[in-house]
């Protein structure tokens, strides 16, 4: 156990991700986005990049980052005027272009269109926090899974298009994430991956002060602030012990640390095999290892998206990789108790839980170690979640502890 008595860090895996060899990098080709979402951390503006800018980004993530995919995101990358040029200019270049979206803007002639140039995925936003308008005004995040499925079978239908989704997690939603792990579950077979992302804001309950360099700054002038007081440290953990409470056999497989903190759990993905009706076990850190390191081997690229192809691929897992993992072999084990399991599909899904920057008693900021969500800035490579600092100072913004009156 660890100091939070779920999961000891050193028997997971520690996802090999660094600064220059990393699964994914973060694309920004627009600022513009057609809903508001609370929590977000990018200023939502009519700004597009030209064509020649984001070539020029992707040239300066080749030159300093070795990648698997890219990440395009922003605002929303649909309302980019060239997003189905971009998306073969990053599929021409070797690199898997995933589309992170609200899906609002998705139609099914842009998604074919989509396909035909590259995409080799879609990321679809979807809480109960964004204000999608009428049809969907007052949902909880359990009755928006009606739209997460209309994305979804929008996917499969089109057809070898992987499917993730990511919510984030407030104080009053963290209740649901069973219920969408549950739904994951039920549609194994056209979702391949559910992020469930901690909310992190500046408020005014956080006791420290804010600095730009030497200058202090007021903490409500900062881009991503709330005016309430507001649960801001949720931890992945968190979410962990909750989706626990309804399945006790949850476990996760492999993490990534924070910058400060070597036991925090920034990033818990859990692997799990199964079918609609059944989840055979969890899948572990060996097996994890195994796939990075192979993938790495022949396509000198850590492994990120995985394909509908490749998770359909489950039932061979099961029976071929058996002796190099143990979560693989009690899986194997459960599946085989039925010999009639042999003639149907089994399905691989990645359920991931993110828990963004935290702060420490001496206002230390911990990041995740070894990020997938670096983005370029000014020919750097920088946190894409904090960006705004970037932009609206010229620097990362520091925090002290306030001193006691």
């Amino acid at each position: 156990m660890n100091n939070n008595g779920i999961i000891d860090h050193t028997k997971l895996y520690r996802l090999p991700w660094t600064l220059p060899d990393n699964a994914i990098s973060w694309l920004e080709p627009t600022a513009l986005c057609n809903l508001h979402c609370d929590g977000c951390y990018r200023k939502n503006e009519n700004v597009h990049k030209s064509f020649e800018e984001v070539k020029h980004e992707l040239d300066i993530f080749q030159k300093y980052r070795t990648s698997d995919c890219i990440s395009i995101a922003g605002g929303d990358p649909l309302l980019y005027p060239e997003i189905v040029e971009l998306v073969a200019e990053i599929k021409r270049r070797g690199l898997k272009p995933i589309i992170n979206t609200n899906g609002k803007a998705l139609t099914r002639n842009l998604l074919k269109e989509l396909k035909k140039a590259g995409v080799f995925g879609f990321t679809f936003h979807v809480d109960s926090k964004q204000g999608r308008g009428s049809e969907w005004k007052g949902k909880n995040e359990v009755e928006l899974n009606e739209l997460r499925y209309r994305y979804a079978r929008m996917l499969a239908d089109v057809g070898n298009i992987a499917c993730s989704f990511n919510s984030t997690v407030y104080e009053d939603t963290i209740q649901y994430v069973p219920d969408l792990i549950h739904w994951a579950h039920r549609n194994i077979d056209i979702v391949q991956t559910m992020v469930f992302i901690a909310f992190r804001h500046v408020v005014p309950n956080l006791p420290f002060d804010w600095y730009a360099g030497g200058q202090k700054v007021n903490w409500d002038e900062i881009m991503y602030h709330s005016e309430s007081k507001r649960n801001v440290d949720i931890l992945s953990t968190d979410v962990l012990n909750k989706v626990r409470e309804r399945f006790p056999e949850f476990t996760p497989a492999a993490y990534l640390n924070g910058t400060v903190k070597p036991d925090s759990f920034k990033w818990l993905l859990t692997e799990r095999v199964g079918t609609k009706k059944k989840i055979y076990g969890y899948l572990g850190p060996k097996f994890l290892e195994l796939m990075m390191i192979v993938h790495h081997f022949f396509k000198g690229t850590y492994l990120s998206y995985a394909s509908p192809k490749l998770t359909r691929k489950g039932r061979a897992s099961m029976l071929l990789l058996w002796p190099f993992d143990k979560g693989l072999r009690k899986a194997s084990k459960n599946y085989l108790k039925n010999p009639l399991r042999l003639f149907k599909k089994a399905y691989m899904q990645t359920i991931m839980f993110i828990q963004p920057v935290d702060f420490t008693e001496k206002g230390e900021q911990s990041m995740c170690d070894g990020c997938p969500d670096i983005t370029v800035y000014k020919d750097q490579l920088v946190w894409s979640c904090r960006l705004e600092e970037q932009v609206q100072y010229g620097t990362w913004l520091t925090t002290v502890p306030k001193k006691n009156e």
